[in-house]
């Protein structure tokens, strides 16, 4: 090969592994995780979780169930076995998923199944929805900090189950306490 050949070759090869470099760089910047929690009341889940750092994204819906598409007035009577839930997508380089367990059972009763506040039935359940091994352990690992935290007197009841089709909810339940302050919530922290 020629020196300007080998030149060019050694420039393309420099300039390609720092596209792909940088590009690998931004990839990990932009890494995110999700999380699924049912606790109650949805509206007052979100409004709680949307504040902490590092959380990029909050979606009210319905999961845990075996209706396909459901809608707010099914799950609503409890036929569904949905829960009222929470997705949430964090920035694990700026929150973890244990921190946002341990806020999830600062702000809701898990010792009272199928009941928060006034609201009561299986749609109300407190459960972590997990996504993977690593989730799942730490959802057990949160369940124990939350059990010797001494905060509940109770037994806890929060189920702890393999994450499954969220289905999102009506336009008019996203951000509803941001549409509406001071509009109900069962949900602060303790």
């Amino acid at each position: 090969m020629k020196a300007g050949t080998l030149l060019a070759a050694a420039l393309c090869a420099a300039l390609c592994g720092a596209a792909a470099a940088g590009k690998g760089k931004k990839n990990m910047e932009n890494k995110t995780e999700t999380a699924t929690l049912a606790g109650g009341c949805f509206w007052g889940m979100q409004e709680i979780l949307r504040a902490q750092p590092g959380v990029l994204k909050t979606t009210v819906g319905y999961t845990g169930g075996r209706t396909e598409h459901p809608v707010y007035e099914q799950v609503k009577t409890g036929s569904t076995g949905h829960a009222e839930s929470i997705e949430i997508v964090f920035d694990p380089a700026k929150t973890s998923y244990g921190a946002i367990l341990d806020m999830f059972f600062k702000m809701h009763d898990p010792t009272t199944p199928n009941r928060q506040g006034n609201d009561i039935g299986s749609q109300y359940r407190s459960a972590i929805f997990y996504h993977g091994e690593a989730q799942r352990k730490e959802a057990e690992a949160a369940v124990a900090r939350a059990r010797a935290s001494g905060l509940w007197k109770r037994p806890i009841t929060t189920e702890i189950k393999p994450a499954g089709k969220f289905w999102p909810a009506e336009e008019y339940h996203q951000d509803y306490l941001k549409k509406h302050p001071g509009g109900y919530t069962c949900h602060y922290v303790r």
